[in-house]
């Protein structure tokens, strides 16, 4: 269902646009996601907001990257899962990488301990497993980082959330394996 679509400049309110004229100014850009979550300029001005605070925190680009990768996977988000592969990609990971992180199937342990307890804290509602949680933590994560995970995750199903509920295309290189996702 299209619930939400992305607006034009001149179609957001004065916030919305103030804050989507910042992004394209950061970026060159507007995603089609942003354009869309701009129907409430709360949503948009706060979701980035938490977004930079987070990525301010335990994780490295390339683990946030995984973290929205494996998210978007769970929750099956054609747009995420191509914007996230990109980014993913800027931020040095390869292409079969991004796709073993979705499938949690990386070589690197760490890597794979993280994306493993993202799958797990969406696809168990926000109860996974204890040996998912323990090998997080042996591999070097700490509580801080388990705090700052949940909250990647909820910011990722957000988006994920408005790209099912929302009429636009994906603006980005379409990652691999995501044609049964698209809806649009």
């Amino acid at each position: 269902m299209n619930t939400l679509k992305p607006l034009s400049l001149e179609e957001a309110n004065e916030n919305s646009q103030a804050i989507l004229k910042a992004v394209k100014g950061k970026i060159g850009m507007v995603p089609n996601l942003y354009a869309t979550m701009g129907a409430s300029d709360k949503l948009l001005g706060g979701f980035l907001t938490f977004t930079e605070t987070l990525k301010s925190g335990e994780f490295t680009n390339k683990e946030y990257e995984a973290i929205a990768l494996a998210t978007s996977q769970a929750n099956e988000c054609a747009y995420c899962l191509s914007a996230h592969t990109t980014l993913g990609k800027m931020n040095g990971f390869t292409e079969e990488e991004t796709l073993q992180l979705r499938y949690n199937t990386i070589e690197d342990t760490k890597l794979n301990a993280l994306v493993t307890l993202v799958s797990e804290v969406v696809n168990q509602k926000g109860h996974p497993s204890q040996d998912a949680i323990d090998t997080f933590f042996s591999t070097g994560y700490t509580k801080t980082a388990f705090a700052e995970l949940l909250g990647a995750v909820a910011l990722t199903t957000i988006t994920n959330n408005v790209y099912h509920n929302g009429g636009f295309e994906i603006d980005f290189p379409k990652a691999q394996n995501i044609e049964q996702l698209q809806e649009v």
